[in-house]
């Protein structure tokens, strides 16, 4: 059995890195220190919250729909190992209400007029993009740092997070109650997504980790609902799908342009001006795809009225890769382990030519 610190040496987390002896000198800095303290306190008082999803069952007082949606997630993890060849482990077979409506809150971070977001580094685990608390008031209390520094910033609750399988030893990525209400096949992807990272891991490169799980997560959410025999959900996913990607569509757009005025000669102030213009420009659009195509849904509202260089980056982190990571898929036949296997050689090259490989295979298919 490991001991505590042993098995806290070995996690690998976007919002720790790694514990052990030397640590104050590794990191330097109370502040770092005290980041990191905030991190683990949370993950074990969120995991000391857990416990196994059979034991929520027996109780005969639980909710008859918490109930149906504990049992629907088991079928999902069953589906996960049996059909995608996910991870067969703890994670996601116990279940803890926070009381909260985030797991942790994550902070981005980019300069007035950049797209690339700051990186905040780690022992072990590398450099990554994004910083979380598990108390929104300190989140947003760093993010006004950030913001006296002269950047653009967004904080943003996050349902699940991944601690790349480390967690196993003390029972597991959990379920939670930040994400069991969403429709069937959004928890369905969740849970495919969280895995995916337990599968391949490029340190340094959010863009592209994130990339492949949203891959995973849209690949496997179509085959968990064809699975269930055409029901109306997979209808309403697909609609939901088909909104998300003129979502995708109208931002990609808009944050080339950004990128295309951040790279020219200008001075400062004419940036900033031609910005402004550009985000009137993309407020006024997608007032008008609401109003064409969406019936007046209202559910990007909240994206657009906060939309900054920080939102329009992470975007790009979540889902710029993604039809590459798709097309690689297809490339290995819909084969769940030659795909992971692509992947994670894939992992091992630099970052540049993980980029280029990607891009050939999707415009070329090989």
């Amino acid at each position: 059995m490991w001991s505590l610190p042993e098995m806290l040496k070995r996690w690998r987390w976007w919002t720790f890195g790694a514990l052990g002896t030397g640590l104050a000198l590794s990191l330097g800095g109370c502040a770092q220190i005290g980041y990191l303290g905030q991190s683990v306190g949370g993950h074990l008082r969120l995991v000391a919250a857990a416990k196994p999803v059979e034991d929520w069952l027996a109780d005969p007082a639980l909710k008859p729909a918490l109930r149906e949606r504990l049992q629907q997630s088991q079928h999902m993890r069953d589906f996960a190992v049996q059909q995608l060849h996910l991870p067969d482990n703890n994670s996601y077979r116990r279940y803890a209400d926070l009381g909260r409506s985030a797991a942790v809150w994550n902070v981005v971070a980019t300069p007035e007029l950049s797209l690339t977001l700051k990186t905040w580094c780690f022992p072990i685990m590398g450099c990554v993009g994004y910083r979380g608390y598990f108390n929104q008031a300190e989140a947003e209390a760093y993010a006004a740092e950030l913001r006296a520094q002269g950047l653009e910033v967004m904080v943003y609750g996050v349902p699940a997070y991944s601690t790349l399988g480390w967690s196993r030893f003390l029972g597991g990525d959990p379920l939670l109650n930040t994400f069991m209400a969403y429709p069937e096949a959004e928890l369905a992807g969740l849970i495919f997504h969280e895995l995916s990272h337990q599968v391949a891991y490029a340190a340094d490169d959010t863009q592209f980790n994130e990339s492949f799980a949203t891959a995973v997560e849209r690949r496997g959410a179509l085959a968990w609902l064809q699975a269930q025999g055409g029901s109306a959900e997979g209808q309403n996913y697909l609609k939901r799908q088909a909104r998300r990607e003129q979502f995708r569509t109208l931002t990609g757009g808009y944050r080339a342009r950004l990128g295309a005025l951040y790279a020219q000669p200008l001075t400062d102030e004419a940036k900033r001006a031609a910005k402004a213009q550009l985000m009137a420009e993309l407020r006024v659009d997608y007032a008008r795809l609401k109003a064409e195509s969406w019936g007046g849904d209202s559910g990007y509202d909240g994206w657009f009225t906060r939309a900054n260089n920080a939102s329009f980056a992470l975007l790009s982190a979540y889902t710029e890769l993604a039809p590459q990571f798709e097309a690689l898929l297809d490339r290995e036949g819909g084969d769940w382990p030659r795909f992971y296997a692509a992947v994670k050689s894939l992992a091992e090259l630099p970052p540049a030519q993980r980029r280029m490989r990607l891009q050939d295979i999707k415009n070329t298919g090989e």
